[in-house]
């Protein structure tokens, strides 16, 4: 017999309930108070890996269990619910550390027994949770509500907290345990990187300075999104995904230490230059094979004191006094003529286009708000890819067509917006081919439904509108531009961006 329930920990029974009620329900409210509901049952110290469970984000990450791992650890389910959080959770440590010769094996045993004690709701929500398929619609916005709601604490303490943290289920710990002050006395701190502000479209300069007004209009490079922390004469580098990447830039950590100061958090970009100085492609950046130089386009920290909540022109003025020549190209302006002929500059010396910013917007971390506005002259998305069917003539047996999806910021899942195998080089479809056959769920011998976690840049002509695609809105003339291997799927583009071209 099982030893019984950790009186110290939530029965998963519980958790999976409540995923399944958050699941089948559509209203946003309807979700917040459920998930608070169960936060409120759950004991202090679990707070933090329930957050993440529901959330279809457990502390430990991707842990390398695959769909054939899953069909493979079959199990017949037990008739009575034994199991209690802390379980799933040393499932995930155990899976996630069991790795080397013999490890895939090793990892279906160690599921088929875990299975075996869990009822068939518990197990299908582990499977589920396994290859990030709970598609329940509790995004990090609807947690971050619950949590606030569980905790009684303003939802703006709970948000801020994640940010400077990058962590919800840190903050969430935090608000159950300490309320508002403890939530409040999250500073930024040196070493602990934050989740970067993020920019939303616009049409054209004219466009975003009529929203903005004062602003700083400055060069959006096409380069590897990074922060940069220093203490001394210490310093480290993470990317956009808050992966640590220090040993590999060693460029930037020179270049950086030689500024003078004492302790910094910088956010800019490392880009690869040609023997002309001019930008060489993303993908040539990101293999290494060019040499490449940092440029910082915002300042969050400077010696002792954090800059967040200053206005974006004090910190432009600020940076440029620290870094110097390594600021990226901007301009402060009313005048959309002027933002034009910043954009034409850029656009003549190989970059992208520009990022408008209001003069007035404190640095949101972890937001993609209305604060900052990318302008570039082809229009492209962020999407991820949902499906990829199998090539016929020149690409059998490749994996060709791909089949693309909005972010839906409502459910948390993903809306279909078109297909494209336009753009594709030998070198993408070999290169696809491998990458979807490991996020391969189904194959129907036509079509491969993947796990939705590659994001692609998409360029468009416009987008129409559609009776085909549940969103509403199909894409025109979509190409594949490159994948992007620095952006996770919740960085992906929405169905509302998506529809505001139609307007």
């Amino acid at each position: 017999m099982a030893d019984p329930p950790d009186a110290t920990s939530l029965e998963l029974r519980r958790l999976v309930a409540a995923s399944d009620a958050v699941s089948a329900t559509a209203a946003r409210n309807e979700k917040v108070g459920l998930i608070a509901e169960l936060l409120r049952e759950t004991p202090e110290d679990e707070i933090g890996v329930v957050v993440g469970l529901i959330s279809g984000n457990p502390r430990q990450g991707r842990i390398g269990v695959g769909w054939a791992t899953i069909a493979n650890a079959s199990a017949e389910p037990a008739g009575e619910s034994r199991l209690v959080v802390a379980d799933l959770d040393a499932l995930l440590d155990d899976l996630g550390s069991t790795t080397g010769a013999g490890s895939q094996q090793d990892r279906r045993s160690r599921l088929a027994r875990f299975l075996s004690t869990a009822t068939e709701a518990e197990a299908a929500f582990v499977r589920r949770l396994l290859i990030g398929e709970l598609r329940q619609g509790a995004n990090e916005g609807v947690v971050t509500t619950a949590v606030a709601k569980a905790a009684g604490v303003p939802v703006a303490s709970v948000r801020r907290a994640a940010m400077l943290t990058g962590d919800l289920a840190e903050a969430a710990q935090v608000a159950v345990r300490s309320g508002r002050t403890g939530l409040d006395d999250i500073g930024l701190a040196i070493f602990r990187p934050v989740l970067p502000m993020l920019a939303s479209t616009a049409a054209s300069p004219q466009s975003a300075i009529e929203e903005l007004g004062d602003a700083s209009v400055e060069w959006k490079l096409d380069g590897i999104r990074i922060q940069v922390h220093r203490a001394g004469d210490t310093v480290r580098v993470w990317t956009r995904n808050l992966n640590e990447i220090t040993g590999g830039v060693p460029s930037v950590v020179e270049a950086v230490r030689a500024l003078n100061a004492q302790s910094l958090i910088l956010d800019g970009e490392v880009l690869g230059l040609d023997a002309e100085g001019r930008p060489v492609p993303f993908q040539d950046t990101a293999s290494g094979d060019q040499p490449s130089y940092p440029f910082f386009f915002d300042l969050l920290h400077h010696d002792g004191e954090d800059l967040l909540d200053v206005p974006l022109i004090d910190r432009f003025h600020r940076l440029r006094a620290v870094v110097g020549p390594l600021a990226v190209p901007g301009v402060v302006t009313s005048d959309p003529e002027e933002a034009q002929a910043t954009l034409a500059r850029a656009l003549d010396e190989g970059h992208e286009g520009v990022v408008i910013k209001a003069a007035d917007s404190p640095y949101q971390a972890g937001r993609r708000g209305k604060a900052w506005r990318k302008v570039k002259p082809v229009h492209t998305l962020d999407l991820v890819v949902l499906a990829v069917e199998h090539g016929s003539g020149r690409r059998r047996g490749w994996l060709s067509n791909i089949h693309l999806g909005a972010r839906d910021p409502m459910s948390g899942g993903f809306v279909m917006v078109g297909k494209t195998f336009k753009g594709m080089t030998d070198d993408t479809l070999r290169w696809q081919t491998e990458r979807f056959s490991e996020l391969a769920v189904t194959d129907d011998g036509r079509t491969v439904i993947v796990r939705p976690e590659q994001v692609v840049e998409i360029a468009i002509d416009g987008v129409q509108r559609s009776t085909r695609y549940p969103g509403g809105a199909a894409l025109r003339f979509a190409r594949v531009v490159r994948y992007r291997n620095d952006k996770l799927p919740q960085d992906a583009d929405t169905i509302d961006t998506v529809r505001s071209f139609l307007r």
